[in-house]
């Protein structure tokens, strides 16, 4: 059955309304994806109808709000292959990083070394700087390729008896490079290496089973997953998480407080001191739900023929340099137009109501890398459109001749 993108866009108020007097034409998922009805319901439904404090609480509100929030874990663990033990809740997938990074780096000695790669994220790069500064820690850097990929050989070679860490992303936010996670983990783990995926893209666009690619740590964030914003999701093998030393101190993540002493909570709740994000996981189970009544292949499907589309229709261009071009990568276009800079190009782009992001996109290694101080970026999701496509495309190749 053919995925039906106009239907999946009826679920998604937003997209109904125009920009500078033209349809909007949202190609900033990427970033933030937009909010389907259900997770709009789902959190409006918590806050009119059983709104309350979660676990302390022995009156019925508290009950029906902890027993949502705690189902929205059991939700995510089942999405993730996990148990819901193994499921921390925080306030978004750079949160997450920053507990493991903080966790592990109260065992790392200085010569320590963990190993990164030129595309990731900034939240997955400033923790473990956090660690360079404070305790000696090495940072050591998988090199890319010009078309986007790990240098597999170059990261073998930088495994070696010192490193304790392994921190890379599944799907690159500006390449669309999704690496091989299973076997990094391998090669990780055969070194002795703790291993950690940011998987903030990944998730969006394919199903990702955390036992199968046998990650130490995963980490996602829950509003470019057709979440709200303020949720993010720390899953961990339930020994290592047991291993972490609390990161925040206050309420829910302890066992008992004295004068004298303290003693803590098992994971999950260790790591969620004070109140958590209700509404938000809430939120993020509806997504989780509303996501589980697709067919993710179809989903992945149609996602790659918008960007074939693009692809196809910009062949030849001379003006345009695309930036990542691995196999099999993931819907989204970095680019760089001759003579314009990305923040021109996306404004022009926007008074055709078409939404692209431009800048650094929070990844300035690998920026430099490929010689460039910005590029835009269009990333599609599954509720855009052929039409949209081309509507992306005579945008741009009108923006490219007001420089021309």
């Amino acid at each position: 059955m053919a995925f039906d993108a106009e239907a999946i866009r009826a679920e998604f108020p937003i997209l109904q309304r125009q920009v500078h007097g033209r349809p909007l034409v949202y190609l900033d998922s990427a970033a933030s994806a937009q909010k389907p009805r259900a997770v709009i319901a789902a959190m409006t439904h918590a806050m009119e109808h059983s709104y309350a404090n979660v676990h302390r609480g022995l009156h019925t509100l508290a009950n029906e709000t902890t027993d949502a929030y705690e189902g929205a874990r059991q939700k995510v663990a089942a999405f993730l292959g996990a148990e819901p033990s193994e499921i921390v809740f925080t306030k978004g997938g750079t949160e997450a990083v920053n507990l493991v990074a903080a966790g592990i780096g109260t065992f790392l000695q200085a010569g320590d070394e963990v190993v990164l790669s030129e595309m990731e994220h900034h939240a997955n790069i400033v923790p473990w700087h956090f660690l360079r500064e404070r305790k000696g820690v090495v940072l050591k850097w998988v090199r890319v390729t010009d078309d986007g990929q790990l240098d597999l050989g170059h990261f073998q070679s930088l495994l070696g008896p010192r490193t304790r860490v392994v921190a890379l992303s599944h799907m690159s936010n500006v390449l669309g490079t999704i690496n091989d996670a299973k076997d990094l983990a391998r090669m990780a783990h055969e070194a002795g290496a703790l291993v950690l995926f940011d998987g903030c893209q990944a998730i969006v666009h394919r199903p990702v089973d955390v036992k199968d690619i046998d990650a130490d740590f995963y980490v996602f964030s829950g509003h470019k997953l057709y979440g709200p914003t303020g949720i993010g999701i720390l899953y961990g093998k339930a020994e290592k998480l047991a291993a972490l030393p609390p990161y925040q101190g206050g309420g829910e993540m302890i066992g008992t407080v004295s004068q004298d002493q303290i003693t803590y909570a098992d994971p999950p709740h260790r790591f969620e001191a004070g109140t958590p994000p209700i509404l938000e996981a809430i939120g993020l189970g509806a997504a989780i739900d509303w996501i589980g009544a697709l067919d993710r292949e179809a989903v992945a499907q149609h996602e790659h023929a918008l960007y074939a589309r693009v692809r196809e229709r910009l062949n030849g261009a001379n003006w345009l340099r695309v930036i990542g071009e691995a196999p099999a990568k993931g819907a989204i276009l970095s680019f760089t137009v001759d003579g314009a800079h990305a923040h021109d190009v996306a404004q022009i782009l926007d008074r055709y109501g078409v939404a692209v992001r431009a800048g650094t996109h929070c990844a300035e290694p690998l920026m430099r890398r490929f010689g460039v101080t910005s590029s835009a970026r269009a990333s599609f999701a599954l509720y855009n459109t052929l039409e949209e496509a081309d509507a992306f495309v005579d945008a741009l190749t009108k923006a490219q001749a007001f420089f021309a």
